[in-house]
């Protein structure tokens, strides 16, 4: 349940929460784990659309949707990791001091945070459909996962690590 009360609680505290999971030992599977749940609550958010496809299109399946939906969000693996490298240079090119793995953590984090988000985004779209609401939430959900990763951004970059804590520099 700690990864629910985080989750809640960075609506209110992101950078507390950031601070937090970097204040841990360094753990790729951790980050990558962050990032795990947040593809599978996303794929799970997209069940309703998906249904509401299936059910206007006979002509696609709803396994096949499913399947397709799932080897989709296993292929933004690489984009992710690419886009937290990419936030981390630029971050740096304005005086960051953080590292790569710090860079993961804000990025995978605020994916796994607002991922509850995408559930509630994905019950619109199966229910009501495309439109102005539908719209509405979307980027409403995009702003908080913005919010989110800046704030983990500025925790990861630009905040000394926890004393105790190795970073990249300081490993062999």
């Amino acid at each position: 349940m700690a990864a629910v009360d985080d989750i809640l609680r960075s609506y209110r505290a992101p950078r507390a929460v950031v601070r937090a999971h970097l204040a841990h030992p360094r753990a790729e599977p951790r980050a990558f784990s962050f990032l795990a749940a947040a593809l599978i609550v996303m794929f799970v958010g997209q069940w309703p659309r998906l249904s509401r496809v299936a059910f206007e299109n006979p002509d696609q399946p709803l396994p096949a949707l499913l399947l397709g939906t799932a080897l989709a969000l296993g292929a933004m693996v690489p984009v992710f990791y690419l886009l937290a490298a990419l936030a981390h240079l630029l971050a740096r090119a304005f005086g960051g001091r953080g590292d790569f793995y710090r860079a993961r953590v804000a990025l995978f984090w605020a994916l796994l945070a607002a991922a509850p988000l995408m559930l509630f985004q994905g019950l619109v779209a199966g229910f009501i459909g495309a439109g102005a609401q539908q719209t509405l939430v979307s980027v409403a959900v995009f702003a908080i996962f913005a919010l989110i990763w800046g704030a983990g951004i500025r925790v990861a970059e630009f905040e000394r690590p926890e004393v105790g804590v190795k970073t990249g520099q300081e490993q062999g």
